[in-house]
């Protein structure tokens, strides 16, 4: 039997944050041939209905459960998944996608922005983490899919508080995995580069400058790389030739190099954000 087979995806009741765009709805339609429930979470409810019908329609089989909730909120988590495990039975498959990011040089950030940010990426994703393993252990299945970054992995100027919020849950994504050797229950996450989302409209661009298309990795094949991270009980994956390509350079460089590049780099940083225009 192959592992897809095997997938906690299939038949199975999944629950899925940031679901309103981007990543989150390619992954939802990618999930919705296959899985029994699909519990769609984020802010934007109307998003989340638009996208409900449109996956009802397609497929009359699924289940289309809408959850208007603001994991900014870190008392959200908890009823979230009891919620869903009273309503539907059970939690098979929970895909932390819910995330959002702040560029730009630290100190001159908004502060409740920030904190907006650490408690989706950082809070929101670990407590809801929290409350659906242990339903998943007891039943001896089940799967929990990190969306990290690629800057979980390596790290530039412009995104400090951003790429600690994904080294969190890279390394809580890996240590996560050794504990549930053995348990029946995968653990893996996703780290993409530049995806085509609202991520930069969200984040800002103090410098003006736009990713080159090139670069840039559609929703749709980082939404396939992850569901693959879960279908073949895969620790991590690095979507896209470019991105992979770059982000194995940061990881494999010694770190006083790096610190020597984007030391160097700080002061043309610094002054290109000053000279944009506002």
């Amino acid at each position: 039997m192959s592992n897809r087979a095997r997938s906690p995806i299939d038949g199975g009741v999944v629950l899925l944050t940031g679901a309103s765009s981007g990543i989150g709805a390619a992954l939802a339609e990618q999930l919705a041939p296959r899985a029994a429930v699909l519990v769609l979470v984020a802010r934007r409810v109307d998003r989340l209905d638009a996208l409900a019908d449109r996956l009802r329609a397609r497929h009359p089989k699924l289940v289309v459960d809408v959850q208007g909730v603001d994991l900014g909120e870190a008392s959200a988590a908890a009823p979230l998944v009891a919620a869903c495990e009273a309503r539907h039975g059970r939690l098979d498959v929970l895909i932390n996608n819910a995330g959002t990011g702040q560029m730009g040089l630290f100190h001159e950030g908004d502060p409740d922005k920030l904190l907006q940010m650490l408690q989706i990426n950082v809070v929101g994703l670990t407590l809801l983490t929290r409350a659906a393993l242990p339903g998943m252990v007891r039943r001896g299945s089940g799967a929990v899919l990190m969306v990290s970054s690629g800057f979980g992995l390596t790290w530039t100027p412009l995104f400090a508080a951003y790429i600690g919020t994904k080294h969190h849950v890279t390394g809580f994504t890996e240590a996560l995995r050794s504990e549930l050797r053995g348990l029946g229950v995968r653990v893996g996450q996703l780290c993409p580069g530049p995806v085509a989302t609202e991520f930069e409209a969200v984040a800002g661009n103090p410098t003006g400058e736009k990713v080159p298309p090139w670069v840039e990795l559609r929703a749709e094949a980082a939404a396939a790389a992850g569901i693959d991270v879960i279908d073949g009980d895969r620790a991590m994956a690095v979507p896209g030739l470019v991105a992979s390509l770059a982000i194995l350079s940061g990881r494999l460089s010694p770190r006083w190099l790096l610190r020597l590049l984007y030391g160097a780099m700080a002061p043309g940083l610094r002054a290109r954000i000053a000279q944009a225009p506002k």
